[in-house]
C-alpha cells in the first residue's frame, strides 16, 4: 500500500489519518510506502500549521504537491505496478483517492459563495483540479467518502465523476485515547493552568472561523464556565482572543495555540465542543468521545451519526443560547453516565476495522490506465 498525503504522521487531521493506517496495515503484514512532499522535493515549505504565513505556506504546499507531486507521484507508481495507491491530498494519481472534505461545500455552507471562491486564487487553482479529479476522466478508480452524506453531496456536484464511491469512516486509537483518571485529569489542569474544581468546555481546531470558535466564545456570557482552545496560527488565537475581550470574557478563554500532544486538553475537559459550519469528518470529534467527553456538535459530518442527543453530547445550531444551553445540560447531572456513553461509540470506530474496510476495497479496486507523467 502507498499513501499519498503531504505529511503523514500521528495526531489530527488527513496526515493522522494516514499514520493510523499505515501502522494497522503494517501490523497486517502490508508492505506499506510513503509519499509526501519529502518525495515530491518540497521539504523547503514550512508546515502551514505553524508560523505567522499561513496562508503563503498554505498556497505553496498545495500548488506544488499538486502539479509537481502528481509528476512524481506518477512516475513511483508506474515503477511499482504491485502496489495499491491511497491519495489523501492534492496529488492527482492513486488507485483509491479519500474524500476528505469539499471546497465548494464547505464555502457554501459559510455563506457568501461566490465571495469566498473568488477572494482566494487558491480556491479557484483547487475548484479546477478537483473538477479534473472528479470528472469524466478520473484519475482514480474510487472515492472513499467519511460519511454517506458527503458521498451524496459528492455526486451532486460532480455528476459526471467516472470513479466508483464507498463510504468508510474515520478510526481512533482507542488505547491512545482513553478517558483519564482523577491521577490524569488533576495534573493535565495543572500543567495548563485550570482550576481543579473548574467546569472546563475544549475546543480543538486550527481554522476557528469554520470550526465555531466565536459562537462558543460568546456563549460563555452569563456563566462561570472555562473554555480551553487547542490549535490555531499566532494570528488566529490573537483574533479570536480580541473577540473574547471585546464579549467581556477573555478571563474564561484559555488558548494553548497549536499543541504536538492534544492528550492534557483532553484530560483536562468535562465537555468536547466544535459547533462547525462544515465538517467531512471530524477527527477531533471522536477523539473526544474516545476521552469520554459527551460532545457538542452542529448537524455536519459525522455527528449526526455519533451522537445521541442528551446520551452522548448535544446536537445544535451555532448559535450563542443553544450553545449555551447545550454546555449547561452537558455540565449537570449524571455526568458519569455521558462519559459511559460517550466512550462506547468511541470503541466502535477503532482503526482496526478501518483499516480492514481499506483492505478489503483495495482487492476490488479497479484500477484506471496509469499513464506516463505529462
Amino acid at each position: 500500500m502507498l499513501q499519498i498525503a503531504p505529511r503523514i504522521a500521528p495526531g489530527t487531521g488527513v496526515g493522522g489519518v494516514a499514520a493510523a493506517l499505515e501502522q494497522e496495515f503494517s501490523r497486517r503484514g502490508v508492505e506499506t510506502m510513503r509519499f509526501t512532499l519529502r518525495e515530491a522535493h518540497g521539504g523547503w515549505i514550512p508546515d502551514p500549521s505553524a508560523g505567522s504565513m499561513v496562508r503563503i505556506c498554505t498556497a505553496a504546499q498545495v500548488m506544488w504537491f499538486s502539479t509537481v507531486g502528481t509528476v512524481l507521484a506518477r512516475r513511483m507508481i508506474r515503477r511499482r505496478p504491485d502496489v495499491v495507491a491511497v491519495c489523501h491530498n492534492d496529488v492527482l494519481a492513486g488507485d483509491i483517492y479519500v474524500n476528505h472534505g469539499l471546497l465548494r461545500t464547505a464555502m457554501r455552507a459559510r455563506g457568501h459563495l461566490v465571495f469566498r471562491m473568488t477572494r482566494n486564487p487558491l480556491h479557484l487553482f483547487t475548484e479546477a483540479r478537483d473538477a479534473w479529479r472528479y470528472g469524466p476522466r478520473s484519475p482514480h478508480g474510487l472515492v472513499v467518502n467519511l460519511t454517506a452524506q458527503e458521498e451524496r453531496g459528492l455526486r451532486t456536484l460532480h455528476p459526471r465523476l467516472s470513479a466508483q464511491t464507498a463510504v468508510i469512516g474515520n478510526g481512533i486509537d482507542i488505547d491512545r485515547f482513553r478517558p483519564a483518571d482523577d491521577r490524569r485529569r488533576a495534573a493535565a489542569r495543572t500543567q495548563l493552568g485550570l482550576s481543579q474544581d473548574a467546569d472546563v468546555v475544549l475546543f480543538v481546531g486550527h481554522e476557528h472561523g469554520r470550526k465555531g470558535l466565536r459562537p462558543l466564545i460568546e456563549a460563555l456570557r452569563g456563566t462561570a464556565v472555562r473554555l480551553l482552545v487547542v490549535g490555531g496560527s499566532e494570528a488566529e488565537v490573537a483574533r479570536s482572543h480580541g473577540f473574547a475581550r471585546t464579549h467581556g470574557v477573555a478571563g474564561q478563554v484559555t488558548f494553548t495555540g497549536r499543541l504536538e500532544d492534544p492528550l492534557a486538553a483532553y484530560a483536562a475537559a468535562d465537555v468536547f465542543a466544535q459547533p462547525s459550519a462544515y465538517e467531512a469528518y471530524s477527527l477531533a470529534v471522536l477523539e473526544g468521545l474516545a476521552c469520554g467527553l459527551p460532545v457538542i456538535s452542529t448537524k455536519v459530518g459525522s455527528a449526526p451519526d455519533l451522537i445521541t442527543d442528551g446520551v452522548n453530547g448535544k446536537l445544535c445550531d451555532a448559535d450563542p443560547d443553544q450553545l449555551r444551553a447545550a454546555m449547561l445540560e452537558l455540565l449537570g447531572p449524571d455526568r458519569a453516565g455521558r462519559r459511559e456513553a460517550a466512550r462506547a461509540k468511541a470503541e466502535e470506530r477503532s482503526w482496526s476495522v478501518v483499516a480492514d474496510h481499506y483492505l478489503s476495497v483495495a482487492r476490488g479496486v479497479r484500477r484506471v490506465p496509469r499513464p506516463a507523467p505529462r
